[in-house]
């Protein structure tokens, strides 16, 4: 069955290639993007705006709550429900979007059905945090949250349009608020 991927990094244009390309081949859109399936995770995801969809379906866009679990194993679960759908419209998937971990699942159709996954470390963790405060769970990681600084460093960077280098130019500090 024929099917149609766009993929490449944020704000390059796909959305606007993906409408022109559903317009011509009479195609429906699945997004592959790990945050634009879900409801208010606008802004830097350049998720598609519903004046933008021009009357194309688009499917696992706002489909979760933030607080939803979401990873490659449920992707690839909607987007064949999705696939599935289209195919029964008439019509022809388009997959888009810059996960390509996400779009290579679905394309080689990759099981992930043997790998195990142990829940307790994260559940120690949790009920760590609620005994006595993220702060005192983080003072025993320096390595993970030294890493973890420096991720939400460089987010504040991208949000703030402005490179750290810059920021320390000037003597502005970053690092918490």
């Amino acid at each position: 069955k024929p099917l149609g991927v766009l993929t490449g990094p944020t704000a390059v244009g796909k959305t606007k290639a993906s409408i022109g390309l559903a317009k011509a081949i009479g195609g429906e859109i699945i997004s592959a993007d790990s945050m634009q399936v879900y409801e208010y995770m606008d802004i830097g995801s350049a998720k598609i705006r519903p004046e933008e969809m021009q009357g194309i379906p688009h499917y696992l866009v706002d489909e979760l709550k933030p607080w939803d679990e979401f990873h490659v194993v449920r992707f690839q679960q909607m987007a064949k429900k999705a696939m599935e759908q289209i195919y029964a419209n008439g019509h022809i998937p388009i997959i888009v979007g810059g996960t390509g971990f996400y779009i290579q699942a679905l394309l080689y159709d990759i099981d992930f059905t043997s790998t195990s996954q142990d829940d307790n470390y994260r559940q120690d963790l949790e009920n760590l945090a609620k005994e006595k405060g993220a702060e005192y769970r983080q003072a025993g990681m320096p390595a993970i949250t030294a890493s973890l600084l420096k991720i939400r460093l460089t987010v504040a960077q991208i949000v703030a349009h402005r490179p750290i280098k810059r920021n320390q130019q000037y003597g502005r500090r970053v690092t918490k608020r």
